[in-house]
């Protein structure tokens, strides 16, 4: 078979961040692909119970439909679609090609290929590809159309321009209302230091209380979106015409596509702190304790640290810690950005680029040796 007539299913979740890689791998293949939907059902981690082939922990009904011809690969990211893609290559007697991004819980050894990020510290075996960053996949002619559509809204907003990229919840990581006050604070500081704007996007992890706090904090001129209003998300915009981005430390897609672009990069933690877990009571949340528990009793596989991609960043120089001591230094550098401003990097060259056409690379080896 050639390689025109190779068949791709991507398997969609809920969780923005996967889906964004799931589609970057499958966009690079070039390959005949299909987008299948899946809609796990509440109780669906019983699901990995079991031999791990199996449809039973997600909703056939609101799932799309997964029938012959199956695949010849298939592109999954997270927990949910795990059984899902095992399942699928059993309905196809083993010939379809297994690639999962991120880390799986199924054994490593059942898929074809993982590709991985420093965050899951998985180990050095020929079927895991190890990137520094998050696949994401930003064309050129994407930022230009996003950057048209945007520009007009932000005519009258004063330059620099300060992106604020919001998630969410993740893991050990709880956004606030505390947490989101404060990288309020320090944004319209830096924007009002450097006489510039904020423009702000939270997500669908952003907690409402948290984004509300956030909001009220800006003091500086503001463009503002807020998941579910309803209006255009101007993230794609935010990338091509931002003059710096402040991206909460929590979402490893995000911090990935804003130091793709080249321009000053600020991470807010939303870690704790030196605080004992035990003594926050944000800490008993359902996600946060789940997530200690298995850090700590789970095999070491199991572990995470998104800690690692950001400090990996502040240590090669890709990013800064967004912290008041460092605020007028920042806001210099600011201005100093827009007396010579530079064009999006995303292309050929970047880090995002070379581990994505490697990824892509190593995902068509699958097909073409089998």
């Amino acid at each position: 078979m050639g390689e025109d007539q190779l068949t791709v299913w991507c398997l969609l979740g809920k969780k923005a961040g996967d889906n964004t890689q799931v589609r970057a791998l499958a966009a690079e293949l070039d390959l005949d692909s299909v987008e299948k939907s899946i809609a796990a059902r509440p109780w669906e981690l019983l699901s990995h119970l079991g031999t791990g082939a199996t449809l039973v922990g997600i909703d056939r009904r609101q799932s799309s439909d997964l029938q012959a011809p199956w695949p010849d690969i298939v592109i999954s990211a997270g927990r949910r679609n795990e059984p899902v893609a095992q399942w699928i290559r059993q309905q196809s007697g083993g010939l379809t090609r297994l690639v999962h991004i991120g880390r799986p819980w199924a054994s490593l050894s059942s898929w074809d290929l993982i590709v991985t990020t420093p965050q899951y510290f998985l180990p050095q075996q020929d079927n895991i590809l190890h990137n520094t960053l998050p696949l994401h996949r930003v064309s050129l002619e994407g930022l230009r159309r996003a950057e048209n559509q945007l520009r007009p809204q932000l005519a009258a907003l004063p330059r620099p321009w300060l992106a604020v990229l919001v998630g969410g919840d993740s893991g050990r990581f709880v956004m606030t209302g505390e947490k989101g006050r404060r990288l309020g604070s320090l944004a319209a500081d830096l924007a009002t230091a450097a006489g510039g704007s904020v423009l702000l996007t939270d997500s669908a992890r952003t907690p409402r209380a948290a984004g509300d706090a956030l909001q009220a904090q800006l003091t500086a001129p503001n463009l503002c979106y807020r998941w579910g209003s309803g209006d255009d998300n101007p993230y794609r915009g935010l990338l091509a015409l931002a003059d710096a981005f402040v991206v909460t430390g929590e979402s490893m897609s995000m911090l990935g596509e804003a130091v793709d672009t080249g321009r000053p990069l600020y991470i807010f933690d939303v870690g704790d702190g030196a605080a004992h877990w035990w003594t926050l009571p944000h800490s008993y949340r359902y996600k946060p304790l789940s997530h200690r528990v298995a850090m700590r009793f789970g095999p070491a596989r199991m572990r995470r640290d998104i800690g690692n991609i950001q400090n990996t960043l502040v240590r090669d120089g890709g990013a800064r810690w967004l912290e008041p001591s460092m605020i007028h230094s920042a806001a210099d550098g600011l201005r100093a950005a827009i007396a010579s401003p530079s064009a999006p990097s995303q292309g050929s060259g970047s880090v995002a680029h070379n581990e994505l056409k490697r990824a892509a690379q190593t995902v068509r080896q699958l097909v073409i040796t089998r």
